[in-house]
């Protein structure tokens, strides 16, 4: 009875958003640490840590339009581990893209024209090699903007990051 209030008490307390605690809570048998991040307190963060970020990333400069309509699709899951054209270890939780010609570096802002959520990705690899699509996005950045999760490609409204 007391681990099951210990435990409610936990759940509470991390839903009310203290960004100044680290909490505990039981997940089935296993202990996970929640380490609430805030901008202005830097925390020590060590494995087996799931962390809460509350900070918005800004990016310097002004988004030029580069491409009204594309056709936009994501990588799939087995090249997840693999080494991308840049050099780097592709990651499907991460904010990344693929495109054909654009430098690796780049930053771009992909619009969903449906829905209008927007997403900033990173070039870092070459792709696609599918006759009609403009870039392959990551499965984080592509579900992001997507409608649903059933969807296989999106028309978006491409912008590039001037600096």
């Amino acid at each position: 009875m007391k681990k099951r209030i210990t435990k409610l008490l936990v759940i509470l307390i991390a839903l009310l958003g203290t960004s100044f605690f680290a909490q505990s809570i039981l997940i089935g048998k296993k202990e996970a640490k929640i380490i609430t991040k805030d901008s202005v307190k830097k925390q020590k963060i060590t494995e087996k840590t799931l962390v809460i970020t509350d900070s918005v990333t800004a990016y310097k400069g002004k988004f030029k339009p580069y491409k009204k309509t594309a056709r936009a699709s994501y990588y799939a899951n087995k090249f997840h581990g693999r080494r991308t054209a840049s050099g780097r270890i592709y990651n499907m939780y991460e904010l990344t893209a693929a495109h054909k010609t654009l430098p690796f570096g780049t930053k771009i802002r992909a619009t969903n024209i449906a829905t209008g959520k927007t997403v900033v990705v990173e070039i870092t690899d070459r792709g696609p090699f599918v006759r009609g699509r403009e870039i392959d996005l990551s499965k984080k950045a592509f579900f992001t903007i997507a409608s649903s999760s059933g969807a296989g490609y999106i028309n978006v409204y491409l912008e590039i990051l001037q600096n």
